[in-house]
């Protein structure tokens, strides 16, 4: 048994306020009229091949108080109590506090805590690609590419018109996303040194486990050499990861 490895995505409105000029550097808010909230999310347990999207119109709280995102707060606030680990895209500077802001906002006590995975910061790490979005990681390691979108529009259909349609489109949109992300995952998982060990959420094993995907094919490939010690250097014959072991 491994850990609860949940990927997420979010959508958010954008924040409604009034201004005296939209010329920069004097544009500036004069007062807000609603805050961002959470329109959407999409998530995956590594478990499953399904990804589940939940959106405001989805709970009865959207007609009556359309921008009220209580219900769909419950909803993560749920799934992140249950993660052992959470990945998202950036999720360390903007989805996770972002969903922690709008969960203290209506009143939830914080979730259990957990561990998390940024394969935005593992990019930036690792590689230099041309980009570090997810749109463009997709692409340069042929994983796919997120769903093209009106931009603006599209929220706007959202967000103050209630179009259906507009939130179908976002609805595909944001699953997409998640989709992607696991896929870029696995393909960025092996080059991550600090990725969470996997095995420490097992009850039992037999060998050396990668501490990346967990598998037990492993094998033993010369010394690692770390300050003033010197230890057992494994391979991961499944994802292709570097480990260290025992002390020699």
């Amino acid at each position: 048994m491994g850990p609860k490895l949940l990927f997420i995505d979010i959508e958010t409105s954008p924040i409604l306020l009034t201004s005296w000029t939209l010329r920069p550097p004097h544009a500036s808010a004069v007062y807000v009229v609603r805050d961002t909230y959470i329109l959407m999310a999409s998530w995956k347990w590594s478990h499953e091949r399904t990804v589940h999207t939940a959106a405001l119109p989805d709970f009865p709280r959207y007609k009556r108080h359309r921008h009220d995102d209580k219900d769909l707060c419950g909803v993560l606030h749920y799934l992140l109590d249950e993660a052992d680990i959470v990945c998202a895209h950036n999720g360390d500077a903007f989805d996770i506090k972002k969903i922690n802001s709008r969960l203290i906002t209506n009143g939830f006590k914080p979730p259990s805590p957990f561990k998390t995975i940024d394969t935005l910061k593992a990019a930036r790490r690792a590689f230099k690609f041309d980009s570090n979005k997810l749109d463009n990681i997709g692409r340069y390691l042929n994983e796919g590419r997120k769903i093209p979108n009106t931009g603006a529009a599209l929220w706007r259909g959202c967000v103050e018109d209630g179009d259906p349609k507009a939130w179908a489109t976002m609805r595909r949109y944001c699953k997409q996303d998640t989709e992607l992300l696991a896929r870029v995952y696995e393909r960025v998982k092996p080059w991550m040194p600090n990725h969470p060990n996997v095995n420490l959420y097992k009850a039992y094993q037999d060998k050396p486990g990668c501490p990346k995907c967990g598998s037990e094919n492993t094998q033993r490939r010369g010394i690692a050499v770390k300050l003033s010690s010197k230890y057992y250097r494994f391979q991961c014959c499944d994802c292709g990861g570097w480990f260290s072991g025992m002390k020699v």
